[in-house]
């Protein structure tokens, strides 16, 4: 099977269930709490340290150009971009099904400076230095092809700029490492391997001058200056 079906049948079966996940990523759902509280380790309080550290890396006050990617359905970055209308953001995604849904939700409504885009992380379409800040809300887990995605976000990052989000870490608890597994993995959602807490840290310190990496449950926050 050559890459692009891989990636494009990776996309597919994450967009098939992104109405779960949306659940959970809001702690909305009676599903979604219970699988934060008992497999993401973010009972109570720790989900809005969870929030909070996903963004640690994007003032409200931002005005530069953005990209997140993937934005999936734009769940939790959304309601942020309401506040950055000075901003010039790029929301990317491989899956056309996510994609659709967040230009759709009424988060998106009026974000005229938010641009909706379909492509692959392991291969940009943009120049080198396009963009003053990346922004990858629980994508590094998620790739197929990591090494590709860590080398192209950075390539389309200007010098001085901030690359920042969370991801999914490994080693923090068992049960949380044996539900990615059995769970995650099948469904699509995830695709090892996975970085532990000192391993993510170690590789973004071997491309960025500034690395600060925090932990909350089973995810980790970045905030990394080229």
């Amino acid at each position: 099977m050559e890459r692009r079906e891989i990636v494009h049948n990776a996309y597919a079966v994450v967009g098939q269930l992104s109405k779960g996940y949306d659940g959970m990523m809001k702690n909305e759902s009676l599903l979604g709490r219970f699988a934060n509280r008992f497999f993401w380790q973010l009972r109570g309080p720790r989900y809005e340290l969870f929030v909070r550290q996903a963004f640690q890396g994007l003032p409200e006050d931002f005005s530069g150009a953005l990209l997140e990617v993937p934005v999936g359905t734009g769940v939790l970055s959304l309601p942020h971009y309401q506040k950055m209308k000075a901003a010039k953001i790029v929301c990317l995604d491989y899956s056309e099904q996510m994609l659709a849904q967040a230009i759709a939700s009424p988060a998106a409504r009026g974000l005229h400076h938010v641009a909706f885009v379909r492509g692959d992380v392991g291969k940009l379409q943009y120049c080198d230095g396009s963009f003053d800040c990346v922004l990858s809300l629980n994508g590094l887990h998620a790739f197929p092809n990591k090494m590709a995605a860590f080398r192209e976000t950075y390539r389309v990052l200007k010098k001085g700029g901030t690359f920042t989000g969370c991801c999914y870490i490994k080693g923090q608890k068992r049960i949380t490492d044996l539900f990615v597994k059995a769970f995650c993995v099948p469904c699509g959602f995830f695709t090892p391997p996975f970085d532990t807490a000192e391993s993510l840290e170690a590789r973004l310190r071997s491309m960025y001058r500034e690395v600060k990496v925090t932990r909350t449950g089973a995810f980790a926050g970045f905030v990394c200056r080229k």
